[in-house]
């Protein structure tokens, strides 16, 4: 997931009210209770959700976009969606998104004044050292560009600090949290979501001062990287010894052509220098030494391997439907994550019990009315690459009219396409689900919801969730969802970090998301008619 978006907080009613209101006009949404009660009992009583988690996170760890990590973990996917019976399960390509990347080895050492291993992490897409390399730590903070000139001819050969020192305070709140009564109350009152405001454009004054500090950074870089410097090290976020780390930073110069300003590492893997992100507390030791003018030496080693890859691929699988087989309704995550970890929380959970609902309806031997289908996605992390190139090439797509407006085209699969339903919020059980704005669904969610309520699942909003790939369905007017979900130590721990592996999963919270996916899944697919569209009640639609 890459990042989610401030909900929308409206008035104070009393939930229970909220949650059993029934409007003039919403007619009730059958739901099928014996065979949820049928989807519950193997969901709950005789799970696979941590077998299938641990054979994915531990058994393929981290699976960078376009990385042979990734292309083993999919295989296995498919190979075990089709030992389950399910029908076409395959690898449908995308791209190509440029050159893969794989940790072979690393090690980061200090050496002087006391010998200790630096908690360190290499960024992706970072280039390699060529073999072990020893040199001097020096603080690279040049703040202008005079100051920039007093640095030439004194980094060759150096490990450069090139953030600020973190500011890193006790803990007195704990890192796992559930949603409160009150957070589920802000939710279920957020007023219908209108488009984003639009941030003004920026001043003159404005515009000159962000050139400004992105020429100091690309020429700073530049010199690092004319003068033979070793690696760039920068502090990570979090504490804890914990470790947060994406891609490689790659500065491109504001003045140059805008043709040549976009250098996509993953991409167009440029010459850049080796780059680690550092533990904040350790990070910050390096800088104290230095500013007392004691001498800092380091060694590290760091092997990669970097390919050019031909495509990207999304996992795909199904359930074929009976009299509406030509209508689909879908389920998905991302199996895609970053290296640092084993991508549990983000997203192997949510592959996890993606593959475990599509199981269960498989293993009771139901028989949809429309076809259910799974997608286990590839480069979310990067900008929703996987489901975007889904959704053009199946489904639709948008564009600017003549008279700049936006005009959604969809292709007949995507006139006949029903719903898709993502779960990409780490390992928190279900509280609920985002509408999207979709107030239509609100009489059928609430019925599906109504046997989950005891488990904490009974919270509707309008609000919009953002930075998942529901986001491409949602993008070209489809209905997509994504559930509420506990946040447990998501943002604070796990996200994007090396912490983010099996023990952070939530055995109980794992079966009840599996079995609401599940059912979801099934009842959307029996429904006479398919998910309604949403509506904008300040343009004046009506359902």
């Amino acid at each position: 997931m890459i990042r989610r978006i401030t909900r929308l907080h409206a008035g104070l009613l009393v939930t229970g009210l909220l949650l059993s209101l029934h409007l003039p006009g919403q007619a009730e949404e059958p739901l099928d209770t014996a065979v949820v009660s049928r989807i519950r009992n193997e969901g709950m009583v005789r799970s696979h959700v941590m077998e299938i988690l641990s054979r994915l996170v531990d058994g393929y760890g981290p699976r960078l976009t376009g990385s042979p990590e990734h292309m083993k973990a999919a295989l296995w996917a498919r190979n075990m969606m089709t030992a389950w019976g399910l029908s076409g399960a395959h690898l449908e390509g995308w791209g190509p998104f440029g050159k893969s990347w794989s940790l072979e080895h690393y090690a980061a050492h200090v050496l002087a004044p006391q010998p200790f291993p630096l908690i360190s992490y290499p960024k992706a897409w970072s280039p390699g050292t060529h073999g072990t390399v020893r040199g001097e730590a020096v603080y690279f903070n040049p703040v202008n560009d005079s100051a920039l000139q007093t640095f030439r001819g004194k980094l060759r050969g150096k490990f450069v600090l090139v953030s600020e020192p973190r500011i890193l305070e006790a803990q007195f709140k704990p890192l796992a949290t559930r949603e409160t009564d009150q957070s589920l109350l802000d939710l279920a009152n957020a007023d219908f979501p209108g488009e984003r405001r639009r941030r003004p454009d920026p001043t003159p004054e404005q515009k000159e001062r962000r050139r400004q500090a992105d020429l100091l950074e690309f020429n700073a870089m530049e010199l690092c990287r004319k003068e033979g410097v070793l690696a760039v090290l920068s502090a990570s976020r979090g504490s804890g010894g914990n470790v947060f780390v994406q891609g490689a930073n790659v500065p491109t110069n504001p003045d140059a052509p805008a043709s040549e300003r976009y250098r996509s590492f993953e991409r167009k893997a440029p010459d850049i220098l080796p780059q680690v992100a550092v533990g904040g507390e350790q990070y910050n030791r390096l800088l104290r030494l230095l500013e007392m003018g004691i001498r800092v030496e380091m060694e590290m080693r760091l092997d990669v391997a970097m390919e050019r890859a031909d495509s990207s691929y999304n996992v795909i699988a199904e359930i074929p439907g009976t009299d509406l087989k030509d209508e689909v309704v879908m389920i998905g995550a991302h199996l895609d994550s970053w290296h640092g970890g084993t991508g549990t929380t983000d997203n192997g959970t949510g592959v996890a019990t993606c593959m475990e609902a599509m199981r269960i309806i498989r293993e009771l031997g139901l028989q949809p009315r429309r076809t259910i289908r799974i997608a286990l996605w590839s480069g979310e992390e990067q900008g929703l690459f996987g489901s975007r190139s889904y959704v053009t090439a199946h489904l639709g797509e948008k564009s600017l009219g003549p008279d700049s407006t936006e005009v959604i085209r969809l292709t007949p699969e995507g006139e006949r396409f029903s719903v898709y339903f993502n779960n990409d919020n780490g390992t928190g059980k279900v509280r609920g689900v985002y509408m999207q704005g979709n107030d239509a669904v609100r009489p059928i969610f609430r019925s599906w919801l109504k046997p989950f309520e005891k488990d904490g699942a009974a919270t509707l909003t309008l609000a919009n969730t953002w930075g998942t790939d529901h986001q491409s369905f949602d993008a070209v007017g489809l209905p997509a969802f994504q559930f509420i979900q506990d946040e447990i130590e998501y943002f604070n721990l796990t996200w994007h970090s090396t912490m983010d592996v099996y023990e952070r999963a939530l055995e109980d919270d794992l079966k009840q998301t599996s079995v609401i996916l599940a059912t979801f899944a099934y009842s959307a697919a029996m429904r006479d008619a398919r998910m309604p569209h949403k509506r904008n009640p300040a343009a004046g639609e009506e359902e």
